[in-house]
């Protein structure tokens, strides 16, 4: 595998193209634009399955915004619950629909890239030609998260707690941060327009993991201080998950009820990075026990990193020692002590944010864009194969 360029590449992934985009969708879109044809596979929707020829259930379309880059969606064939109750039966009819979506893309697939957690394509059924990645970017959390990795040929993730579940399989296995894209540096070190303290905290404000009691309470004891949320706050806007439900309800009218909190919804790449731009610092919540990535590393920190402005965060494992970069709780079983380090960090918020420290984690940003990641991934292949 000399180079990741003029491959064909199967990338696989748990989550749906949509408005919001993490690592896979990244992924994806650098792959192309290296010079590889990229098929994004979407999830099957779990909820229905069709008796039709794999014409009418396999569709795959061309992106509109990104060259050699096609989208796949398809319908299963067998209802999904066949997965939870017979398995065998499920593994024995996927590998039909595998064999299906392969004969769909009418190309020889080189590459194998599998996000999936939900070990619902097992590697084997794409053949022993493709070369096999496994790439698990968010916690595994149960047998199936471990037995996808069955058949892969190399291993990479975003944090060594990640790699560590995998020992069990006799492969390469290597650490590769998140990456952050090239768009987030066109502003960086921007003027601020404003006179207030502005906070920014990105992401699905539907996640269940965000510990939404901590969060409101240093929206309360700061009203001086303006929390910018950009994500998703309906189930309509998310592609990445989450849900609308009693708790969440709640959650959202009490954040509504502050009136130094703006909630900007989903917005596109570019205007997201500009809206970062006029942050005066970042606010990472989640509660590490309910946490889906367990408190060992976020996507969002590298985008956050490309402002150059210091970040407060629960605790997180891949920064326990870069407190240059991110100010963080000490504890690993609750954040209590967040709101009083939020309050330490906006006091001396000029000393954090001083020029020469800034440029050190926009520095730091830079050395993990999605392109400086592929090119390391690159280098490790070169070695494996």
């Amino acid at each position: 595998m000399q180079t990741l360029c003029n491959k064909t590449i199967l990338l696989i992934s748990p989550q749906l193209w949509g408005n919001m985009f993490i690592s896979k969708h990244h992924y994806a879109i650098e792959l192309a634009k290296r010079g590889n044809t990229v098929f994004f596979l979407n999830p099957p929707d779990n909820h229905k399955f069709s008796l039709s020829g794999k014409s009418k259930r396999i569709k795959i379309e061309q992106s509109k915004e990104h060259a050699d880059l096609y989208l796949i969606s398809h319908q299963l064939y067998f209802p999904y619950l066949l997965k939870f109750h017979i398995k065998p039966v499920f593994d024995l009819l996927m590998k039909k629909h595998v064999g299906d979506i392969l004969k769909s893309i009418k190309k020889k697939v080189d590459i194998i890239w599998s996000f999936d957690l939900g070990n619902l394509y097992l590697l084997d059924f794409f053949g022993r030609k493709p070369y096999k990645i496994f790439h698990p970017v968010d916690e595994p959390m149960d047998t199936n998260a471990i037995a996808s990795a069955k058949g892969s040929d190399i291993i990479f993730s975003v944090t060594n707690e990640i790699l560590e579940k995998y020992t069990a399989f006799d492969v390469p296995k290597h650490f590769i941060n998140h990456g952050v894209q090239e768009v987030f540096f066109d502003d960086a070190l921007q003027i601020k327009n404003n006179d207030k303290i502005h906070v920014g905290l990105s992401g699905n404000l539907l996640r269940p993991d965000i510990d939404r009691n901590i969060l409101l309470t240093i929206i309360d004891q700061n009203p001086e201080i303006i929390f910018d949320l950009f994500g998703s706050y309906k189930t309509i806007q998310s592609n990445i998950g989450g849900s609308e439900d009693e708790a969440s309800d709640k959650f959202l009218h009490d954040l509504k009820a502050h009136n130094n909190v703006v909630l900007h919804g989903v917005l596109g790449t570019k205007d997201l990075s500009a809206a970062l731009s006029q942050m005066d610092c970042f606010l990472i919540c989640y509660d590490v026990k309910k946490d889906q990535s367990k408190g060992t590393n976020y996507h969002k920190i590298m985008e956050y990193l490309s402002k150059g402005k210091i970040i407060i965060s629960n605790n997180v494992t891949t920064y326990k020692n870069r407190p240059d970069l991110v100010q963080m709780a000490t504890s690993r079983e609750d954040n209590n002590e967040l709101p009083q380090l939020f309050k330490e960090t906006i006091n001396c918020i000029q000393k954090h944010n001083a020029i020469l420290m800034q440029q050190q984690r926009i520095d730091f940003a830079k050395q993990n864009t999605y392109e400086k990641q592929i090119e390391r991934i690159e280098g490790l292949l070169n070695k494996t194969v």
